[in-house]
């Protein structure tokens, strides 16, 4: 049985897969274009784009700006015109000039979490860019589908529903996060059942997205077979031979056990999942790393007060310094066993997905 093409109004990708934006620079043009090439949806990282440019510690609005012209019109460039998404945090600072300047530079998709995007549908009105929301239940998917339609008269054209399981930042209370009582199948349909009415007023399907632990085919299978429309898959593309990060930062995924994926608290004011090393056993001891330059990249974030400064620790660790840095994961991390092609994965993801759906259909045919 064939995987069904992930269709977002008159857009169509062909395998139902988005990346998952991991930053700072994880996940940039080359990752996103081997992603898009291979018949899914490449989805460049925004946060921070600029740490490269000569002048990001005295520009960095500009830098940062420059550099994501930069990385859009690359992934443009080397799939032909093909699809691609940029994700955003809310809690970035300059959240509306980097979509702004995504949507001039011809987005197709931004995909935004980190905080509920209420302000979003204004700065891309006019364009055909598709704005997918990333929400933790069918609360959050109501409130926002809620707040579009009464202040900006539309509703988000998908949603990403992101689990516990995922890497970064997460939607969840760290209480929430131990207790692991959230469910995948009933908050799919919880947040179908909620995005209904929307749907009829607006005569629209708003595909659900589902990310966090998706893994391989199985996983895969078994998220479209709960009501997905498809999957956001992140970390099995760290460990790939086209993605952004330095080798080590890929290595540190390889070499990863399962107890590794620990839960942490971030300067963004949310729990997150990173791989434990001595950085995080440094925080977890109340030591405080120096901060060498505030860019001043996150509205919650008080140089004087905060534990650590999170751009420092993500530049370092996708430069290299995997002891020196943070490394966001998600919970699956210890399944990853090495490095491949994008090309690779994907195909094996959907010769095992097809395989699940297919088993599936002889089962309830019988």
């Amino acid at each position: 049985m064939k995987l069904p093409e992930l269709k977002v109004g008159q857009l169509s990708i062909k395998i139902p897969i988005f990346l998952g934006a991991m930053g700072v620079g994880v996940t940039r043009s080359g990752l996103a274009t081997a992603i898009t090439s291979a018949g899914g949806l490449g989805v460049i990282s925004g946060v921070n784009l600029g740490f490269r440019e000569s002048d990001f510690y005295t520009n960095r609005l500009e830098a940062n700006l420059r550099a994501l012209r930069n990385e859009i019109r690359a992934v443009k460039e080397n799939t032909k015109n093909g699809l691609v998404g940029v994700n955003f945090m809310v809690a970035m600072n300059n959240y509306k000039e980097h979509v702004t300047e995504a949507v001039k530079e011809g987005i197709d998709f931004i995909i935004s979490g980190a905080g509920l995007p209420t302000d979003l549908p204004a700065f891309v009105k006019g364009s055909r860019t598709k704005l997918v929301p990333i929400v933790s239940s069918a609360k959050a998917a109501l409130l926002i589908s809620k707040l579009w339609d009464r202040n900006h008269e539309t509703v988000p054209d998908a949603i990403v529903i992101e689990g516990i399981k995922a890497g970064g930042h997460l939607g969840f209370s760290k209480e929430e996060l131990i207790a692991k009582s959230f469910d995948p199948k009933e908050t799919i349909k919880a947040v179908k059942l909620a995005l209904k009415p929307f749907e009829e007023k607006y005569k629209k399907h708003i595909p659900v997205i589902f990310a966090g632990g998706v893994f391989d085919g199985e996983d895969i299978a078994k998220m479209l077979s709960y009501g997905a429309d498809g999957v956001q898959m992140a970390t099995r593309f760290v460990a790939t031979n086209e993605c952004d990060a330095h080798e080590n930062f890929k290595q540190a995924y390889v070499n990863a056990t399962e107890e590794q994926a620990q839960i942490i608290i971030s300067p963004v004011g949310m729990p997150g999942r990173a791989i434990n090393n001595p950085f995080i056993q440094e925080i977890a001891a109340g030591r405080r790393p120096k901060i060498e330059r505030c860019v001043n990249c996150l509205q919650t974030c008080n140089p004087s007060t905060t534990p650590y400064c999170i751009s420092q620790a993500l530049v370092s660790s996708v430069e290299g310094d995997v002891d020196h840095g943070l490394i966001f994961a998600g919970e699956n991390v210890y399944k990853v066993k090495e490095i491949q092609s994008v090309a690779a994965v994907i195909n094996e993801l959907v010769s095992e997905a097809e395989s699940y759906l297919a088993l599936e259909a002889i089962a309830n045919n019988d």
